[in-house]
């Protein structure tokens, strides 16, 4: 793929950045959808949260024994996995008041500290998943190791995250 042909995937890339965390961030100031109890689907994005981190460790594994099309696969895999989650999470936040976590002591200080780091590196997760992925379409290999070695921690660190939070507010949900 040539530098033209890249053009409009670096103008999805940026407006998706962008779009999914002003989305996100808009339904927590907005009056909720009544009549709906999605009360379940916390539990299946964390689910989800949790496949994502385990296909992405196959993901590495696989590369490393230089099984590129499983890579390939594991790897499509997650930006699903990562899209499903999305969805679920805005239906579930579009319907459902947000629940206060109830923890004290240093256990809230260590929720916090998870939950905000989530919040900051999902947003920044999103344009390196893309342009990671971008590259490997674009079969420039070279630049797509070298982000993917910034993209994959901080990938894998938003998923084992998500899981760790969801299980620490959990029991506070209505």
């Amino acid at each position: 793929m040539d530098s033209s042909k890249e053009l409009p995937y670096r103008n999805l890339i940026i407006i998706v950045s962008i779009v999914v965390p002003v989305l996100v961030t808009v339904l927590f100031f907005t009056k909720k959808i009544d009549g709906y109890d999605f009360s379940i689907l916390p539990t299946i994005y964390a689910t989800i949260n949790g496949i994502t981190a385990v296909t992405l460790i196959a993901a590495l594994v696989a590369i490393k024994n230089k099984k590129i099309l499983v890579h390939k696969t594991l790897m499509t895999s997650c930006i699903a996995l990562s899209v499903m989650f999305l969805l679920l999470y805005v239906l579930y936040h579009a319907t459902s008041e947000t629940t206060n976590y109830g923890g004290t002591g240093m256990v809230r200080n260590v929720y916090f500290f998870l939950l905000i780091s989530h919040i900051l590196l999902s947003i920044v997760i999103i344009p390196l998943v893309l342009v990671t992925y971008v590259r490997a379409l674009s079969k420039k290999f070279d630049k797509h190791k070298k982000i993917a070695r910034i993209t994959f921690p901080i990938w894998l660190y938003v998923a084992i995250t998500g899981v760790v939070v969801y299980m620490m507010i959990s029991p506070y949900y209505h």
